[in-house]
């Protein structure tokens, strides 16, 4: 049985662990040569767009005290089908954010040393520390969430230092217009890339039934977290661009950026922290990951086997260590971008989807204990929004999710018959 210790607080810090320190880290180099100056403009649109999700979870999420997130609520709202595949996108968009950052953490260790460039030292390393995280969560819950707000706490250190020094060094020129307004292609375009840096909040939801209190917890801890993520994205990016001519090109940023205004020390001060601030957000991509199989197997849409708990720690073992496996093999094969780009799909569509469930679960007169001024109106808005974004992306991308949604499809239909 799973056991409620995450308080709110430990929420505030898990979803500030999935968020912050995993896409700033790489994301301000992608979206400065897509719109320069104009990036800043980019995260404060990315933002608003992302609170308009987060006040439909927050009806959403208010109506459940069990794990699961966005899979439980469509599957309560439209059924097993549409859940499974919910459930399935929540899988994919899990396992390729973990192979995003992990790549991402190995990038930044180049700055340590050059051998992190070697394929085989790469594959090496995303073992190892995809191991050392395995064996935390392992331990108990509890243990997850300790790591989770040490990492929470010492990740903003770092960040904080970038931009506290970093504003001594802005370059008023470096700010200025120097070309034309980007395109509506590539400011749609660093609209998608940047929505990056706004997710995987939702996918603490997943975590709910070790939540206390998850009905009011919940909807607190999503609201401060984007309120406060969103402001410090503006200040990193700002000072990013107005300290580091050479942004556009770059494929560490933050660390080459302190590198250029402070010396060796400051570049190899902020490659600490962004190991810090990876590590703690791929901890929590796990802890939230590994427990999806057991959401889905709960209800019945994947073998009983993932159910199972270790009878001391609580933790579920198998499902655990399935996820561990499958994001291993991910992480070994992907790139930063590619795997970003798949996350972002997924995410986007389940987004559509949770508000779809919000007028639903309305028309059912579904319990809850928080009720969205205007909250139809929202819903429409954030299913109009997310066919924007994902009109943006690489059509490309948007076909692998469609051929991995109907990989799961046929397993969930063979699953299903050989269980009648």
């Amino acid at each position: 049985m799973l056991k409620r210790d995450l308080g709110k607080w430990d929420i505030v810090l898990l979803m500030l662990n999935t968020i912050i320190g995993a896409g700033i880290y790489g994301l301000p180099s992608k979206l400065y040569s897509l719109t320069g100056i104009y990036s800043l403009v980019v995260l404060a649109i990315c933002a608003v767009i992302i609170f308009v999700y987060i006040l439909i979870f927050a009806e959403v999420s208010s109506q459940f005290d069990r794990s699961g997130g966005p899979y439980l609520y469509i599957f309560e709202a439209f059924g097993k089908t549409p859940g499974f595949i919910v459930g399935w996108l929540m899988l994919i968009s899990r396992v390729s954010a973990f192979a995003a950052l992990i790549n991402l953490l190995v990038d930044y260790l180049s700055y340590v040393s050059p051998v992190f460039i070697d394929q085989q030292i790469r594959i090496i390393a995303i073992i190892l520390l995809s191991l050392i995280l395995f064996g935390v969560n392992a331990v108990s819950v509890k243990s997850s969430a300790y790591l989770s707000n040490l990492l929470g706490v010492a990740k903003l250190i770092p960040l904080l230092f970038f931009v506290l020094v970093g504003f001594f060094f802005i370059d008023i020129e470096n700010l200025a217009i120097h070309t034309h307004k980007p395109d509506f292609s590539s400011f749609s375009s660093a609209m998608f890339i940047g929505i990056f840096a706004f997710t995987a909040w939702e996918a603490s939801l997943v975590n709910t039934g070790e939540m206390a209190n998850p009905k009011k917890n919940i909807p607190f801890a999503m609201i401060v977290t984007i309120s406060f993520a969103a402001i410090f994205y503006i200040l990193i990016q700002l000072t990013a661009i107005g300290t580091y001519p050479e942004l556009a090109t770059s494929i560490k940023p933050i660390a080459d950026a302190a590198n250029l205004f402070i010396g060796p020390v400051g570049g190899a001060f902020i490659t600490l922290g962004a190991a810090i601030s990876i590590m703690g957000t791929l901890n929590a991509n796990l802890l939230a990951g590994s427990r999806l199989p057991l959401a889905l197997s709960e209800e019945g849409q994947l073998p009983k086997i993932f159910e199972r708990t270790h009878e001391k720690t609580g933790v579920p073992f198998i499902s655990l260590v399935l996820y561990t496996l499958v994001a291993i093999a991910v992480s070994v094969s992907g790139t930063f971008i590619y795997a970003l780009s798949i996350n972002v799909v997924s995410k986007v569509l389940i987004y559509m989807l949770v508000a779809i469930a919000l007028i639903k679960l309305r028309a059912k007169n579904h319990p809850k204990t928080f009720q969205l001024p205007y909250g139809k109106t929202l819903s429409i808005l954030g299913i109009i929004i997310g066919a924007w974004l994902l009109y943006s992306s690489d059509h490309s991308d948007f076909i692998d999710v469609l051929i991995t949604i109907s990989i799961g499809v046929v397993l969930f239909f063979l699953f299903k018959r050989k269980s009648k």
